[in-house]
């Protein structure tokens, strides 16, 4: 049996956590903790973290057991493209970006995808950060067949700030 002829995987599985392989966990912790306000959750001495959001027992680990020290992957080789966060509401990823700004973070974009509203940054050990939030489903673009329309156009970042004004 081909995995092209399976059924469709139950459609409540979700992504429960990411695992980073960091070189300097009080770094990463800084970053992930200090700057966009994961809460520690537990530590296991110098070489490892878990944190969440909300008290869950990890979003994401943080680990040295095989990076201690090391660098980041070079370009061109395979691994993971980025972790992306979920922000619950649009006045949160506004939040994310306040964040971001204060700490002198960079971006490395800022994307409106028509679903969904993006920053994209790089951690301390230089992986890829995607902080988004989803539009309503019923406001995603559609073709006239009724398939998804994604698009990629700048993301207004004034404007996304100012939802930290109103509301």
């Amino acid at each position: 049996m081909s995995a092209s002829s399976l059924p469709p995987i139950d459609a409540g599985v979700r992504i429960g956590h990411v695992h980073l392989k960091v070189a300097d966990l009080p770094r990463a912790l800084d970053f992930y903790c200090g700057v966009l306000g994961f809460q520690l959750m537990q530590r296991y001495g110098t070489q490892a973290a878990f944190i969440s959001a909300g008290g869950y027992h990890h979003h994401l680990g943080l680990n040295t057991w095989e990076s201690h020290g090391g660098p980041p992957p070079p370009p061109g080789t395979t691994g993971l493209y980025h972790t992306a966060i979920l922000y619950p509401t649009r006045r949160a990823l506004a939040d994310a970006l306040r964040r971001l700004v204060a700490a002198g973070i960079p971006l490395d974009g800022a994307s409106d995808h028509g679903v969904s509203e993006a920053l994209y940054l790089r951690d301390p050990d230089q992986n890829g950060v995607e902080l988004y939030r989803d539009r309503p489903e019923a406001e995603w673009p559609r073709t006239p067949g009724g398939g998804l329309a994604m698009v990629t156009r700048p993301l207004d970042l004034a404007g996304l700030l100012a939802e930290l004004r109103t509301s």
